[in-house]
């Protein structure tokens, strides 16, 4: 096994001698290997991969790895097996936006641009990974982009809004109607009357029962009259009588004549708060008529956020009948007046649960006719203290959306019928949207400015990516992993869009710059970026399609089918895409008929690749080895010699139908994701023998798999 490594380092030529000296004289790579060592000795005679391709024969084929930029810059033993092998590399994820773009927008490119620059030291290009994905973003700061607007007012301002209250204004004459404490006015003339003794005095003017506050800031409006100036008058809210209780104390300012004193009391937490006049020794007549409590907010709007929509499918009527059935046609609930009275469910209370707040509901309704007489009304339950609330529909003829205003909405599960009474139209009701009606100090953004915002995020990133590589960076994937796998539009699978299933850093830029544009707007940035650059002709630079499972035997190709379907649109829209690629983390199959099945598969791929006449790159190949398809995948220690030279055989394969079906001049190259073999701790298929080394650097069948089939013509 010494021999191995011996020849692994010459190869490599001077730069192993100076880089890996140490390395070489402290460490032996003699490992255990399944079945006999020496079978792997043939592995000796073969020269570096890149040796192996005839250039005469496939000019623009690059043989190309991918490792972390971190390994290729340190000048280790990744390092060496990619010089000494390969044309081209890839950065696992370095050249990622979340590896380059931090929660706040700040843009780091050092790693990049030494890694490309390296590269380039060492006679290698570089293809950039990746340009517009979804996964692996700085999500944190493109929401944040689109956080909501703050409204243009003064911050100083305030709403008042009446919460409270207590007069005495038409109250007859008689005693004081409140808890004494050894003051007790009575009320003369519509006015508690307080005349002062010479003692210490307070008194009750709105008790705790009848003022319960929320949290927040208010004012108090205080309506007395004094028949002189007064100092040392204050007036108390407080919300119980411990220690723990909340005691708000402000003076009162009084002074002779009839007046309305408006006192401030910020910070309330919330409860019920006794109001207590203390005149204390003042030796004024105070007549107090009325006590109000004004809660003050910010300036606000009403913005509806929709909270659900509720849409049919064709059948019978779905809900529970009330002598009117009317069946779904058409995804309508479909009502034929009949003479009678009618009504019917259109959304039941148990799909349709309300917090307390103020509703807008929108009924999206066609009538044959206009109509009188037909309301709509939600209502939380059959009892006699259930929230009954009814409005008119003034339907008119021809399909439209109906605004239903529903203010204070008590909260709980909400029916809603719609109710044709003895309306002679018919009617057919397609959905109906649910908004609550939030008042907010700030306004969201519409999505043409949310769409503006991110095209601009998107153009300062592709472009400082493209700047820090210099120009030296050709070929990049413009858009990854587009493709859903399912939904259908057109019969071809829509895109990602974010779902419960997303995680917390993906961000779908085509959920806000739309399915077509967001990859229009991309390719615009890459070739205006690249352009820009001194020195660099924009035609040089080749953009991608890469995406995984396009060789997928499920579905008979379908994805590829769906990607070359949206690579049409792109280009209708004006976006221009040079290449395919195509992600093939794969298994060799010991079931024959499995194996067949895939094999079948990969040479639909190639051809479908290669009928759109543009570039075809095999992105990301690496290959583990499994009983059978959706089978158990063995691991590195469970797979015999003749299995991995199987698995070799599946490499060649894989190159010579590449160069069988691809013309020449579509030829990009294939890139091997995986070097070595899986360590059982990595996180992209632990444990597994997906290299074409082993862990400890030595050749597998892999090797001379990929050897021979770019030895062929």
């Amino acid at each position: 096994m010494k021999n191995i490594n011996k020849w692994l380092f010459a190869a490599a030529g001077a730069i192993l001698l100076t880089s890996c000296a140490d390395f070489l004289e402290t460490n032996d790579y003699a490992v255990s290997r399944p079945g006999n060592a020496e079978l792997y000795d043939y592995l000796n005679e073969y020269q570096p991969l890149k040796e192996y391709l005839d250039r005469s024969a496939h000019p623009g084929f690059k043989v190309s790895a991918a490792l972390t930029a971190s390994e290729f810059n340190n000048k280790g033993m990744l390092y060496a097996l990619t010089t000494a092998n390969f044309d081209e590399i890839v950065a696992g994820n370095a050249m990622k936006m979340a590896s380059c773009v931090d929660d706040k927008g700040n843009m780091n490119f050092s790693t990049v641009t030494a890694f490309v620059n390296a590269a380039a030291d060492a006679g290698l290009t570089v293809y950039g990974h990746t340009l517009a994905w979804h996964s692996q973003q700085p999500a944190k700061w493109l929401n944040g982009l689109m956080k909501d607007k703050e409204l243009d007012i003064d911050p100083e301002a305030k709403i008042e809004t009446y919460f409270s209250g207590y007069s005495y204004e038409n109250m007859p004459d008689g005693p004081f109607p409140h808890y004494p404490m050894g003051c007790e006015p009575p009320i003369v003339n519509g006015a508690l009357h307080f005349e002062p003794t010479g003692a210490w005095s307070q008194f009750f003017i709105f008790p705790g029962g009848s003022n319960t506050l929320v949290e927040g800031d208010y004012l108090v409006r205080l309506y007395m009259t004094a028949d002189k100036d007064a100092s040392g008058v204050q007036l108390t809210v407080q919300n119980g009588w411990g220690g723990d209780a909340q005691n708000l104390t402000v003076a009162v300012p009084v002074v002779a004549g009839e007046k309305v004193y408006e006192l401030n009391f910020p910070g309330i937490v919330g409860g019920n708060y006794d109001c207590i006049l203390k005149p204390q020794t003042a030796d004024a007549v105070l007549d107090v008529k009325k006590i109000e409590f004004y809660k003050l907010e910010s300036p606000a709007i009403e913005v509806e956020q929709e909270v659900r929509v509720k849409t049919y499918e064709d059948g019978p009527f779905p809900f529970y009948p009330m002598g009117c059935e009317p069946p779904v046609i058409n995804g309508a609930i479909h009502f034929e007046p009949t003479g009678d009275w009618s009504q019917f469910f259109c959304f039941p209370g148990g799909e349709n649960p309300l917090e307390e707040g103020d509703y807008v509901f929108y009924l999206d309704l066609q009538a044959d006719k206009a109509a009188s007489g037909v309301q709509f009304t939600i209502q939380n339950g059959w009892g006699g203290d259930a929230q009954n609330l009814t409005v008119a529909v003034p339907v008119a003829e021809g399909r439209k959306s109906y605004k239903l205003n529903f203010p204070g909405v008590w909260g709980g599960n909400y029916d809603c019928i719609l109710k044709p009474q003895t309306a002679d139209a018919v009617l057919d009701l397609y959905s109906v949207t649910v908004c609550k009606v939030v008042k907010m100090n700030s306004i969201p953004l519409t999505p043409e400015e949310k769409k503006d915002t991110l095209t601009y995020a998107m153009n300062l990133w592709i472009n400082n990516m493209i700047q820090a590589t210099g120009g030296q960076v050709k070929a990049w994937d413009l858009v990854n992993e587009a493709i859903s796998g399912e939904g259908n539009v057109d019969g071809y699978y829509d895109l990602q869009h974010f779902n419960e299933k997303s995680s917390p850093n993906d961000f779908f830029w085509q959920d806000y710059l739309g399915n077509v544009d967001y990859v229009v707007t991309a390719e615009k940035a890459a070739r205006s970026a690249y352009a820009a650059i001194e020195g660099t002709n924009p035609a040089d630079l080749k953009l991608f399609i890469n995406d995984y499972n396009l060789e997928s035997t499920w579905d008979n190709n379908h994805k590829l089918e769906s990607l070359i379907y949206w690579i049409g649109k792109w280009e209708e829209a004006g976006a221009k895409i040079d290449g395919i690629g195509t992600q093939m983390h794969i298994s060799y199959y010991i079931d024959a008929e499995s194996q067949a099945r895939q094999q079948a598969a990969i040479t639909r791929m190639l051809q479908l690749m290669a009928a759109t006449g543009k570039l075809v790159r095999i992105s990301e190949l690496d290959m583990g080895i499994s009983d059978k398809q959706f089978g158990t995948a063995l691991k590195t220690e469970e797979v015999t010699f003749d299995q991995l030279k199987a698995m070799g055989e599946y490499y060649k394969w894989i190159i010579q139908e590449y160069f069988r079906i691809v013309p020449p001049a579509q030829q990009y190259g294939i890139c091997q994701w995986c070097l070595t073999d899986a360590p059982a701790s990595s996180g992209w298929r632990g444990g597994e023998p997906v290299g074409l080394w082993f862990e400890d650097y030595t050749r597998k069948p892999a090797y001379a798999g990929w050897a021979e089939g770019l030895q062929s013509k």
